[in-house]
């Protein structure tokens, strides 16, 4: 599995908890934007969606028709791009209890989780329709994924009857898992006491941020991170350097066709994050230009995936599509530029990192 490791950056320790460029601009006040702007709303809009894609799954499997799956599969949908935009954020209270791989499994090469969920489906455990037995199986079985293959894999047609009620229950009890995880996560990032006041608080008796740069850091690291993610493991993962290298059953969510859609949530989520921490503001005057570029190609990659629809498989066999992902590609590539080089060395960090391990 491939992990998500934090990026090292280094600071001169003169600068402790402003930056050089703008010494009114506190560090403190970068995060708490931050929290406040971003975090608590996406987990709180994510708890959201989780919530109705919850109450579409009981009610498909009460009342099953074709009518009630399509409503179904479209909260899945919304869900995945809320997902994406939150997931950014992977430290904190989402890393607690194993709630990240919980919530998404991916990617899962050797497929495993697939066996597990199609095995469940097989011998219809009793345990797996229980939400709270459920959250203490394999974490392949109680995600994002797993629902997926119930909503769109083979066998998903049953859920327009009433012939395989199981497979249904099975779902709905995956759905009340993620909204549960969400809900969890949504009031931890809200408790006054909990991890967001330790980030945005960093001090000498911080036992995860000891001072603002520490506290920066790890704003800093989600950019470069999550955008060397998307690049290189969400979207190379599946788009070769030729049409013959590509994979597209290595996509991510590729049988509900969210691949696109939540690509373009992890960009809009990155976007969100640098809006409302306003990151820019502490950049020289002369360097301001480079916040707004940003922004702007941030803007452009999210337009461009969302202008991706369909199957990923004829997305990647029309030279025109296939055009977009490349296009896609290469605006993470010049945003890593930007953030990763440009912006890091205006605030004079070094950045040296390897985000992404595993085999």
């Amino acid at each position: 599995m491939l992990k998500r490791s934090a990026l090292v950056l280094v600071l001169p320790l003169a600068l402790l908890s402003v930056f050089p460029a703008a010494a009114a601009v506190k560090a403190s006040d970068i995060i708490q934007r931050a929290i406040d702007g971003f975090v608590r709303p996406v987990y709180a809009d994510l708890h959201q969606h989780a919530e109705t894609l919850t109450k579409a799954m009981h009610k498909l499997c009460e009342a099953p028709s074709q009518g009630e799956l399509d409503v179904a599969r479209a909260e899945f949908s919304a869900t995945v791009y809320a997902w994406s935009s939150a997931e950014i954020i992977g430290f904190g209270p989402i890393k607690e209890n194993n709630r990240l791989e919980r919530t998404l499994y991916w990617p899962d090469r050797k497929g495993l989780g697939l066996k597990q969920v199609q095995a469940v489906l097989s011998a219809k455990d009793p345990n797996a329709i229980n939400p709270a037995q459920l959250a203490d199986k394999s974490i392949a079985m109680q995600g994002l994924g797993a629902l997926e293959f119930v909503l769109f894999g083979d066998g998903a047609d049953a859920l327009t009857g009433k012939g395989d009620p199981y497979r249904c229950a099975y779902g709905a009890a995956v759905a009340d898992n993620i909204e549960t995880m969400a809900g969890d996560v949504a009031d931890a990032w809200n408790k006054p006491d909990g991890f967001a006041a330790l980030w945005a608080n960093p001090g000498p008796q911080n036992a995860l941020y000891r001072d603002g740069n520490e506290a920066v850091t790890e704003l800093v690291g989600v950019l470069i991170n999550e955008l060397e993610m998307v690049r290189d493991v969400r979207l190379k993962g599946f788009l070769g350097a030729k049409p013959d290298a590509d994979k597209p059953k290595q996509a991510i969510y590729w049988r509900s066709q969210n691949t696109a859609n939540a690509l373009a949530g992890n960009l809009a989520g990155i976007d969100a994050l640098f809006q409302a921490s306003k990151l820019g503001d502490a950049l020289p005057p002369d360097a301001r230009w480079m916040a707004e570029s940003i922004h702007i190609q941030l803007v452009n990659g999210v337009a461009t995936a969302k202008s991706i629809q369909g199957p990923i498989d004829k997305t990647l066999a029309d030279p025109a599509l296939r055009e977009k992902l490349e296009h896609f590609a290469l605006i993470t590539s010049s945003l890593s530029t930007l953030i990763g080089t440009r912006l890091t060395d205006e605030f004079g960090l070094t950045a040296g990192f390897s985000s992404l391990d595993g085999d």
